[in-house]
């Protein structure tokens, strides 16, 4: 049994790091069509990968090397087990209780990872993007447990992944409901935020302070961080999915109705990342506070009365 799960996991990470990089190449592709670019071919994100694996890592002197080292395989581990119990509700409608507090909990975590790594370098660049990345999940995570909370309360209160979706089998999907096109679109927004996405890249600002908290990292160690975020343009899309579309079906019609769910997504948040400029991070945080999260407690309220 041990074995059998073992390997569930193993596939899961290939799985998903494959098919990130993949949907990566679509979304730079797309990204590059829009700006009159003909853009990476096919396997660049592969190349990248591997070739960054061969590079050697600079550790810089003076800093945390055992923060610097361990952050980004932490984060790596993270969002494996993101990716799983996200996938092993999917695909298998399995899960256990309080497995979306668990979700929740390690998404914050990678976040977390992502500020300790840029902080453990002493370069003063990195520290201003962690200290970015800090404020940027003040403003996000607040929002994001609000609209989680709307298909729990329509599933009868359940935490539970599988359930969540079992519940829209029977009741209907969440995103039919007023509350629930609301939190899509905030929960939408929350994930550009997470994946540090445009317009909410504001940690890394690339022409401000040259990748931030990643700005020191190279070899192998910055492979981990670029799969990281391959992973996490699988794994997100796909927890909106499951809260708000629930879930799919892979039998028959029910693979194209899989690949349109998670396309609508995945278009959308292109969409926003080709046509909004770099916000600062006092607009997010005014954004996240003063409109979103009135929004999201909005959302709940509806979802109590059943709208």
């Amino acid at each position: 049994m041990i074995g059998f799960k073992l390997l569930y996991l193993l596939g899961f990470m290939v799985g998903t790091a494959v098919f990130g990089m993949i949907v990566g190449w679509v979304d730079r592709k797309v990204s590059a069509r829009v700006q009159f670019r003909v853009g990476p071919p096919f396997l660049q994100n592969f190349n990248d990968f591997f070739k960054l694996m061969g590079k050697e890592t600079m550790l810089v002197r003076g800093s945390i090397h055992w923060l610097f080292i361990t952050a980004p395989l932490a984060a790596f581990g993270m969002l494996v087990l993101i990716a799983s119990m996200i996938w092993t509700a999917l695909i298998l409608n399995q899960g256990f209780g309080g497995d979306l507090i668990v979700v929740m909990y390690l998404m914050m975590i990678y976040s977390v990872m992502l500020v300790i790594g840029g902080s453990s370098t002493g370069n003063v660049y990195s520290s201003i993007g962690a200290g970015r990345e800090i404020k940027l999940l003040l403003g996000d995570e607040l929002v994001f447990i609000l609209i989680c909370l709307v298909p729990v309360i329509q599933s009868n209160y359940t935490l539970r992944l599988d359930q969540i979706i079992t519940k829209q089998a029977e009741n209907g999907m969440v995103i039919g409901s007023v509350s629930g096109i609301i939190a899509f679109v905030l929960g939408l927004l929350c994930i550009q935020a997470k994946m540090a996405m445009p317009p909410f890249h504001i940690a890394e600002a690339e022409t401000e302070l040259v990748e931030g908290p990643l700005m020191e990292y190279s070899g192998p160690l910055l492979a981990f961080w670029k799969l990281n975020h391959h992973i996490m343009i699988v794994a997100y899309p796909l927890l909106l999915v499951l809260l708000f579309f629930g879930g799919f079906n892979l039998q028959g019609i029910g693979i194209l109705w899989a690949v349109l769910k998670y396309l609508l997504i995945v278009v959308l948040m292109i969409l926003i990342k080709n046509t909004n400029p770099r916000i600062r991070i006092d607009t997010a945080l005014n954004f996240f506070w003063r409109i979103a999260a009135p929004l999201g407690l909005a959302a709940v309220l509806l979802a109590v009365l059943g709208v």
